[in-house]
């Protein structure tokens, strides 16, 4: 498992130590941690930076969050997944309790920040981290206790469910499902894919009342599998799968269920990623008609190759073109064009680019006569794609069913939606 942190810093951007909390002996002195920084990050080279480097025996990991470095440090064989994970944590329950994490922020709440530190590690080991739990026993603002006032532990530390709150009500209960896919597609002038990668997630925002039990069922590939079922349409095997910590881990190694009891409001239940082979959805081809010393005459042809009941919503096509074009023409059927200089690009924006359809942009720039260096450059640069396709997903994914079980057994409406995105899309032209 390794150590978490000996010892976490908070220091301003010019390196030194604004707070400081040592959870072990071999915690470095808060003047050590503010000279090794200073002089191994912030004065060093910036290819030399690392997020994770050691001097003197002593492990340094950190990471900038606004106008702040959190440091944390061991000397141990630390868990350095831990210590990252924890430091952003740190920085998520400041920023909720402070609206906003930075060093005014910090210098104007030091006992409240000093308490979350003390609370939130015990001797290097990451203890209670919900922000929610956290605020039921340590307050923004000052306040006394009475005499012989005893603190209660918390229901939710106690409680197996620290991330839901007893005694919710709505009067409509409803749970929101959005399956969510961005395509990363790296694609040559040929047609070739040279890179295909479907990153998804399954966000959730829950209204529901008491302490309900969902289950969750996909097409999952090694659902079906393990369990011998058949299955008439597409089963989907999903890699690299994360879940909310809502999610009974050991059901899902057993029998691949999805079972949970939801957090409240917005969150997200779980990611995955797919290493397969996608045909572009939205294929595009930049052909030169005339290229002289006075003038580039470009033809973009775009052709949405999905099914023609699916709509692809605000699509741009993003063309290079050199960087001392001027005088733009454009002429097209469909669509709106403009030239963005900032980019070197022309971008051709589609409010909607339905499935099994094909439009042609022509352009026409005028160029120096006085050739640039670089003119030629653009065509080493790809096309880059934005789009956004709903009711559908690049893999094939499906919510076979959604179940909502409360003790007192009311109904719940689930509504699942399905979008795909593009990811880092681009298209070679050369």
């Amino acid at each position: 498992m390794g150590y978490g942190p000996s010892g976490v810093y908070i220091l301003d951007m010019k390196g030194k130590t604004i707070i400081y909390r040592a959870y072990r002996r071999d915690a470095p002195a808060a003047t050590t941690v503010s000279d090794r920084f200073t002089r191994l990050v912030l004065e060093a080279e910036e290819e030399t930076i690392k997020p994770v480097f050691q001097h003197n025996d002593i492990n340094y990991m950190w990471i900038k969050y606004n106008n702040l470095f959190i440091v944390g440090t061991s000397v141990l064989n630390a868990n350095a997944m831990m210590v990252f994970t924890f430091l952003y944590k740190l920085a998520e329950v400041l920023s909720l309790y402070f609206r906003e994490l930075e060093e005014e922020s910090i210098k104007d709440n030091f006992v409240v920040t000093y308490e979350l530190l003390d609370e939130m590690i015990d001797n290097g080991y990451p203890q209670t981290t919900e922000y929610k739990v956290l605020k039921e026993y340590i307050k923004s603002e000052s306040h006394q206790l009475a005499e012989n006032t005893q603190l209660a532990v918390p229901i939710s530390v106690s409680n197996a469910v620290s991330w839901r709150d007893d005694g919710l009500k709505y009067k409509k209960n409803e749970v929101f499902l959005d399956v969510i896919e961005k395509l990363n597609l790296l694609v040559a002038s040929n047609g070739n894919v040279l890179k295909s990668e479907i990153l998804g997630n399954l966000k959730m925002r829950c209204m529901l009342s008491g302490m309900p039990e969902l289950k969750l069922g996909l097409n999952d590939k090694l659902l079906f599998e393990a369990t011998g079922r058949q299955t008439r349409g597409k089963a989907v095997e999903l890699e690299d799968i994360r879940f909310h910590q809502c999610v009974r881990l050991a059901r899902f190694e057993n029998d691949r269920t999805i079972s949970f009891i939801p957090p409240d409001g917005e969150f997200e239940l779980m990611s995955y990623r797919l290493n397969t082979h996608v045909k572009p959805l939205i294929w595009v081809e930049s052909r030169i008609e005339h290229f002289s010393t006075s003038r580039l005459e470009l033809i973009v042809k775009a052709k949405s190759q999905f099914k023609s009941r699916s709509i692809a919503n605000n699509v741009q096509i993003i063309v290079p073109v050199p960087s001392d074009a001027s005088s733009p023409v454009f002429k097209t059927t469909i669509g709106v064009v403009k030239y963005e200089p900032s980019q070197d690009a022309v971008v051709w924006t589609l409010k909607q680019f339905q499935g099994q359809k094909e439009y042609i942009l022509r352009i026409s720039l005028s160029l120096p006569v006085v050739m640039s260096s670089d003119r030629n450059h653009f065509q080493k640069i790809p096309i880059r794609l934005v789009f956004e396709i709903p009711y559908f997903t690049v893999s094939g994914i499906q919510v076979r069913y959604l179940k909502i079980i409360e003790k007192s057994g009311y109904q719940a409406l689930p509504w699942v939606r399905y979008i795909t995105q593009n990811g880092d899309y681009q298209i070679r032209i050369l």
